[in-house]
């Protein structure tokens, strides 16, 4: 599956526009990951428990993106879009969404 944040791919052409694909995933950081992140925040630098759980999101929302574009036919997904979001009391969502589509190398 090819993924890529663009509208097109160099060297391939778009066969089959197939729809819009999304995944989603919302992931709760625990008090434990909290109180590090606040002792990093004081003392500075980066908060590496947070950096995974983002990372895990992410990898689980593009997971979910990529199983609905292939139960569609699609070797390809454009113009992927990233959001994250803060919702409720530590609770992270990730959204990934694009364009499943079917191409052709050229």
């Amino acid at each position: 599956m090819i993924v890529t944040t663009t509208n097109s791919l160099d060297g391939y052409s778009v066969e089959q526009y197939l729809g819009i694909v999304s995944g989603e995933t919302i992931i709760g950081a625990n008090l434990f990951k909290d109180f590090l992140a606040s002792i990093t925040d004081i003392v500075g630098g980066r908060s590496s428990s947070y950096e995974r759980v983002l990372r895990e999101a992410k990898a689980t929302a593009m997971t979910e993106m990529e199983m609905q574009a292939r139960a569609f036919g699609a070797n390809a997904i454009l113009g992927i879009d990233l959001d994250y979001e803060t919702i409720r009391d530590g609770m992270l969502m990730v959204t990934a969404s694009g364009t499943a589509v079917k191409v052709l190398k050229t």
